[in-house]
């Protein structure tokens, strides 16, 4: 998949293809929306290799042009919208909603470019918030899934609960065998019931080479990025 990006916009990385694994072994299908979709690469995944109807939204306008481009190059259907996710009106309700969140807390230092500030800083996009908007619009018995700070476990399931979506699947991502983790995939459905499953871990490197998991995510995934001006 070619994917063209900003090249001073926010930039995807490896989150972004380990997020679409951690989804593509859920088997999505249906309605889906990709929030806060960037070039679009989490969502136009799924779409490449899922049946999935497929939605993205981004508040920034030269995103959703990104979103727009990357879809028509790689031959892929799909609608955009530019808005607040918070604030837009769906005229329609999804069976999935993906997300890679801004998560950086108020205490980073935060960035002067405006575009990197939108798609980094939770500020832009509080947790609760964006929970509580995705269970207004997800079907009876929709699913979300999205990664977030690993540190922040024991709020979003505070957050899931008050809305009444249930986490079931869970797994966490390390930088390598020694160090903590970072980073947190969450699988959660509407009006279910079904118990937490605890994945193993994903390590990202191994004896300072990717492990064989993340060749074979990268093997699966296959995208080409060109950085552009627009």
């Amino acid at each position: 998949m070619l994917l063209y990006q900003e090249e001073d916009g926010f930039l995807f990385n490896s989150d972004a293809h380990y997020l679409y694994d951690f989804i593509a072994k859920l088997n999505p299908k249906g309605e889906l929306l990709d929030v806060g979709s960037g070039c679009g690469i989490v969502g136009l995944l799924l779409a490449r290799d899922f049946k999935v109807n497929l939605t993205s939204i981004d508040i920034q306008k030269n995103s959703i042009f990104l979103t727009k481009q990357n879809a028509k190059i790689n031959g892929i259907d799909i609608k955009t919208i530019c808005d607040n996710f918070i604030n837009c009106n769906f005229n329609k309700k999804f069976d999935w909603i993906v997300a890679n969140p801004p998560y950086y807390s108020s205490d980073v230092i935060k960035s002067n470019n405006q575009k990197l500030f939108i798609s980094r800083y939770e500020s832009n996009l509080k947790i609760d918030d964006f929970l509580k908007k995705a269970n207004s619009i997800l079907k009876p018995k929709g699913q979300i899934a999205f990664c977030y700070d690993a540190k922040r476990v024991d709020e979003i399931f505070i957050i899931l609960k008050k809305y009444k979506i249930n986490p079931t699947n869970m797994r966490f991502m390390h930088g390598n065998l020694y160090r903590q983790s970072h980073l947190v995939f969450i699988h959660a459905r509407k009006s279910s019931k079904s118990p937490l499953t605890i994945l193993p871990p994903l390590i990202a490197t191994i004896d300072g080479g990717f492990s064989d998991e993340v060749k074979s995510i990268y093997q699966k995934t296959r995208t080409y990025s060109i950085k552009c001006k627009i």
